[in-house]
């Protein structure tokens, strides 16, 4: 008896992954079914800016899967060799958006330009070096030529979940989101004032972790993701094919 319950312990793995943190409700549908499709692998879903994971996969933390809202910071991990190159998939893409609390509607910024108005004060934005959703949109804001007119009233935010929520308490008067984050929240607190045009496509790519102890569980996440089941679960939560 002892010894079976041993062997069944052995069998059972859990597998880390870093999730970008606009992933969070897609991916915890992802993996309730994926544990529910192989109940000999348990899922741990850690849930950041994709730059903030990146850095951790870099320092060594024991991550098996990692799936990135941004390209770049997939490809740095896959320049210093830290991920299984044949399993990388491009799996999902996005748009970014401005929201701008319910409360100021009347005199709410309608596009970029607006923001450079008195009025408007504080304006939220995912930290650029660690929140992919934060770094189009500087870079949408650079295009448009008012960067360095706003920079002062910029608060910088650790993922697009802390940006929505100063939009949500009115903290601030505009925020930069993805689509899918500003879909999946407390919509009768903000409206999607504009989809912001970035020269640049949002992709979302995965792959297993090299130092992956469970390399063959890892990739079965990976192909859930990308599978049938995993690319409705995405679109569900408002998510295009890449």
């Amino acid at each position: 008896f002892i010894a079976v319950s041993h062997e069944t312990e052995e069998e059972t793995a859990t597998i880390t992954v870093s999730a970008a943190a606009s992933l969070t409700e897609a991916f915890t549908d992802i993996a309730r079914e994926f544990e529910a499709e192989n109940p000999d692998t348990k899922v741990e879903l850690n849930f950041a800016g994709s730059g903030t994971l990146r850095t951790q996969i870099e320092s060594g933390a024991p991550v098996d899967v990692f799936a990135s809202a941004s390209e770049s910071d997939m490809d740095l991990l896959s320049g210093k060799g830290l991920i299984e190159e044949s399993s990388r998939r491009d799996f999902a893409a996005n748009t970014v958006v401005m929201v701008v609390p319910e409360k100021n509607r009347s005199e709410s910024p309608k596009k970029l330009e607006d923001l450079t108005a008195h009025s408007v004060e504080k304006i939220a934005i995912g930290n650029p070096e660690t929140t992919p959703a934060g770094k189009y949109a500087k870079h949408a804001l650079e295009d448009a030529g008012i960067w360095d007119e706003i920079e002062s009233k910029v608060i910088p935010g650790e993922t697009v979940k802390q940006v929505l929520t100063y939009v949500e308490t009115g903290e601030v008067d505009a925020g930069f989101v993805f689509i899918t984050d500003a879909e999946n929240c407390r919509k009768d607190l903000y409206e999607i004032a504009l989809t912001v045009p970035v020269n640049e496509s949002i992709i979302y790519p995965i792959a297993v972790i090299n130092e992956s102890s469970s390399k063959e569980k890892a990739q079965k996440f990976v192909n859930f993701v990308i599978g049938k089941r995993g690319q409705e679960i995405l679109a569900e939560h408002g998510f295009k094919k890449p």
